[in-house]
């Protein structure tokens, strides 16, 4: 087949064959297309869609251009299951997510990736632990699933390559948002490693991608209808991202932060909440079991412990402290200076600018602006308020963890620039907008 003949098909608004999306994808890996030709394809799919038969061929295909993990010799692949984010500000469930299903029986090999934008990647987290891998080999990633539960790694480097070359394109020729190939690049990766089971976390509201509830829900069906059309149980869970998720923002706090958390310490009602619907969606689609059955299992494993220490096996497994669960302070100790930053006017907080927030902890050097650059993981923001709070002068908006020894007042002015303070009280934000199965 010729590239610039498949490329004029789709830029006339046609639907593609199955062997021509194969072909399409197979030039993404062995350079039979162009990067021109690929920038041109995307931007046909871009503007012209696809029919849900076409995202699942290319989805497949995209699964198949490189490694597959096959877990069916190594645990029972029934149990094996992950979870999804779009992403967010302190967006940090995958962290206690995972050692609580490992707990409850199921097998979690979570391919996360790094911070994107004003978001925060639960890779890069796990960066900031001392010692642990995050790039392990294959072989290593399957023993500690295996023999643990769970484990929270980055991307292989030949697991679903072809997205890799497509979204090095996408990225520069602006197709990101192009939904085709927003759902063909979450769940090639997904399928990839094996899953029976996923449940997509779809964030919506300022601190999101997907700043609409139309937007988040459309994507949410695409990828449901798709992840059954490979083969997958699956479900979409549209959650609020109009505020930090937790009360942390930042590698290190937000570690510390689910440390306590899985050690049933303290708990953000908001992400316990959000944690719980997501995991007990796995358990429900897993075990075949009830929400309350679901979540008296997520109970129990937080009350006896259990979850705590695969959370500890796993971190071990993967090269980090043995004993994490009683040396975290130490492990992850936090050099930066920080400071209460309060509101100028009292009241209650009607709403937050989250994706500024987002921005600003970037500038701080909590993410990067360049591939290359290096993060600091000890910046940040903790006790963060949320919409609904109350804000006086024993209350402060956020603590801030920075760098900047000296009084910077505009950056103070910034952050609280992000809260817009009622002198009404406003009612709290719903935390579970939709569920899509």
């Amino acid at each position: 087949m010729i590239p610039q003949e498949i490329i004029r098909k789709k830029r006339d608004s046609k639907v593609l064959s199955k062997e021509e999306i194969i072909e399409f994808v197979n030039g993404l890996t062995n350079g039979s297309f162009s990067d021109a030709q690929i920038a041109a394809m995307s931007m046909a799919i871009f503007s012209n869609g696809m029919i849900p038969e076409e995202t699942v061929h290319l989805t497949e295909a995209m699964t198949k251009s490189g490694d597959t993990i096959n877990w069916s010799d190594i645990v029972d692949s029934e149990l094996v299951c992950d979870k999804h984010s779009t992403g967010g500000v302190g967006d940090k469930t995958s962290i206690v997510l995972a050692p609580i299903l490992a707990a409850c029986g199921l097998h979690v090999p979570m391919i996360s990736g790094r911070g994107l934008g004003h978001t925060g990647g639960t890779l890069d987290k796990f960066d900031s632990i001392p010692g642990y891998n995050t790039q392990p080999d294959i072989d290593t990633f399957k023993k500690v699933v295996k023999e643990v539960g769970c484990a929270i790694i980055g991307q292989t480097s030949n697991l679903a390559p072809a997205d890799k070359k497509l979204y090095s394109i996408r990225d520069v020729v602006g197709t990101v948002e192009s939904l085709p190939l927003i759902t063909s690049s979450i769940l090639s990766k997904k399928i990839a490693s094996g899953l029976q089971s996923l449940v997509l976390d779809v964030k919506v509201g300022n601190g999101s991608f997907n700043s609409t509830i139309e937007i988040s829900r459309e994507l949410s069906h695409s990828l449901v209808s798709v992840a059954k059309g490979s083969g997958l149980q699956c479900e979409a869970i549209i959650t609020d991202m109009n505020q930090v998720l937790g009360k942390s923002a930042g590698h290190t706090l937000e570690i510390l932060e689910c440390i306590k958390y899985i050690k049933n310490e303290t708990k953000d009602s908001r992400l316990e909440n959000i944690t719980n619907q997501l995991i007990s969606s796995l358990l429900m689609m897993v075990y075949k079991i009830s929400k309350e059955e679901a979540h008296k299992k997520i109970d129990q494993v937080i009350t006896n412990g259990s979850a705590a220490e695969k959370f500890e096996m796993m971190v071990a497994a993967l090269g980090g402290p043995k004993n994490i669960l009683s040396s975290y302070e130490q492990d992850l100790n936090n050099n930066s200076s920080h400071k209460d930053i309060f509101a100028q006017n009292f009241g209650w907080v009607e709403k937050i600018h989250t994706r500024e927030l987002g921005l600003i902890l970037i500038e701080l050097g909590g993410g990067r602006k360049q591939v290359t650059d290096k993060i600091n993981y000890g910046v940040g923001y903790d006790n963060v308020c949320s919409v609904g709070d109350k804000i006086d002068s024993s209350r402060p908006l956020l603590t801030l963890y920075s760098q900047i020894m000296e009084d910077d007042k505009k950056l103070e002015d910034r952050i609280k620039d992000c809260f817009v303070i009622s002198e009404k009280e406003i009612k709290k934000l719903p935390e579970i907008y939709e569920y899509i199965n």
